[in-house]
């Protein structure tokens, strides 16, 4: 073995190390991209005069007067009448705030 096998190795030794760091690199710059990357796009804000309290509170509201059946039968795909599909609607626009805003967390 001559002089440029052994350094030929540590060459390409050298090189495997700096494109696995590469690599690792932009796996992590991935993953903690921004939404334009796919990443998670974080909190939305709440509309003026909300807040994750008051969100709940309406929520619990409309749960108490019975909401929970006809949201139940719109999953299933059930036609209601207008007032029961306005009040499902109004009941997951607010749970959609309250997920968005990440009230749950």
């Amino acid at each position: 073995m001559d002089g440029r096998d052994r350094m030929g190795g540590r060459s390409k030794r050298r090189a495997s190390v700096v494109v696995a760091s590469a690599l690792a690199g932009l796996l992590v710059a991935g993953c903690g991209g921004g939404p334009q990357a796919g990443g998670d796009p974080g909190a939305r804000a709440l509309p003026a005069g909300q807040s994750c309290q008051s969100l709940r509170t309406d929520m619990d509201r409309m749960l108490s007067r019975g909401v929970q059946p006809k949201v139940e039968a719109a999953q299933a795909g059930r036609k209601l009448p207008p007032q029961q599909q306005a009040e499902v609607d109004q009941y997951n626009r607010l749970l959609a705030q309250y997920l968005g805003a990440r009230c749950h967390m």
